[in-house]
């Protein structure tokens, strides 16, 4: 949670070429569990897709018109994505065309911003014509 506002700051700046995505995963550090002691919140390992459902309104709040689904409970998005505990990806045609590192010392968001500005740069310069649906 406490990368959010560089996110949602990325989400604003680069809205106009890209659609933005949160998927709320199991939570790393369970208040009844390995806790932080920097967590925002206190929130208990999840032990039914509700519980993860209720921890994800949290995040609503703290990227207010970001869309955000949560993983199943058998974790398949984080373990086909390696997310845990938190990681950055930009998909581009169904491929993965940037996978940032495994958080938290992997994940760069100028990585990504980087990524966009230069995405931005080539369609931008391009004579293709972008429609935005």
């Amino acid at each position: 949670m406490t990368r959010l506002a560089a996110f949602q700051r990325v989400v604003s700046q680069y809205a106009d070429i890209a659609d933005f995505l949160v998927v709320y995963i199991e939570e790393a550090h369970p208040s009844d569990g390995w806790v932080s002691s920097d967590a925002p919140y206190q929130i208990p390992k999840h032990r039914c897709l509700e519980d993860r459902l209720r921890a994800a309104q949290l995040m609503l709040t703290e990227v207010p018109g970001s869309n955000v689904v949560v993983d199943n409970m058998d974790n398949s998005s984080n373990a086909a994505y390696g997310a845990y505990f938190e990681r950055l990806y930009i998909v581009r045609d169904e491929r993965v065309v940037y996978q940032g590192g495994r958080g938290p010392e992997g994940y760069r968001i100028s990585e990504l911003r980087n990524w966009l500005e230069q995405y931005r740069d080539v369609v931008v310069n391009s004579q293709t014509a972008v429609l935005h649906v």
